[in-house]
């Protein structure tokens, strides 16, 4: 379980394909705490440490995981969103995510603001997700607020904050980015048999 408030900014330093997986090694500031068994979530996407080496640490991603996300788009070099679970006890100050990317999104448009950026998502129109209005949404991992709320499309709005120390400071137009819908969201489509 995670808040969707992004804990620190990773580097891929390896990648190795092993027949349908993919391991991959980040290089970040809380490695060394971290035991093997334990979750992080990459982007959004929850993987399991495997391995850990002072400064560095590896999990693997299986086929479904790459399907679904942007797991496999990566390269070394590229800059991930990282959260550890949360510890129960904690303040939940995102809301409650749990590191299971429902789709991936577009990135239609980017509108600076003053004092904010007004970021715009495109998603599947054969998608039963769906979004409110002033609601939970989890983008690359990170907890944040749904404004403009249309069928298929939807706007955050980013502070200078969270734009710098996540990694929406990179993100461009056309860019595909994961999505986990509230999970409250999610029972409330599947009761009312608007899900699969």
């Amino acid at each position: 379980m995670f808040t969707g408030i992004i804990e620190s900014l990773g580097e891929v330093v390896e990648i190795v394909k092993e027949k349908d997986n993919l391991h991959v090694t980040m290089k970040c500031d809380f490695a060394a705490a971290l035991q093997v068994d334990q979750s992080v979530a990459h982007n959004g996407v929850c993987l399991t440490v495997v391995a850990i080496n002072n400064e560095k640490y590896t999990v693997t991603a299986i086929k479904e995981t790459l399907d679904k996300t942007t797991i496999g788009q990566l390269s070394v070099g590229d800059t991930v969103n990282l959260e550890r679970a949360m510890k129960l006890g904690d303040r939940l100050d995102g809301h409650i995510v749990q590191g299971h990317v429902d789709e991936t999104a577009i990135c239609s448009n980017i509108l600076a603001q003053n004092g904010s950026t007004i970021f715009t998502f495109k998603y599947s129109t054969s998608s039963s997700n769906l979004t409110i209005e002033k609601g939970s949404i989890t983008i690359n991992g990170v907890s944040l607020t749904v404004v403009n709320s249309k069928d298929y499309e939807f706007s955050v709005a980013i502070i200078p904050f969270t734009k710098e120390h996540t990694t929406f400071y990179q993100l461009k137009e056309n860019d595909q980015v994961n999505l986990e819908f509230d999970v409250l969201g999610k029972y409330v489509v599947k009761l009312n048999g608007m899900g699969n």
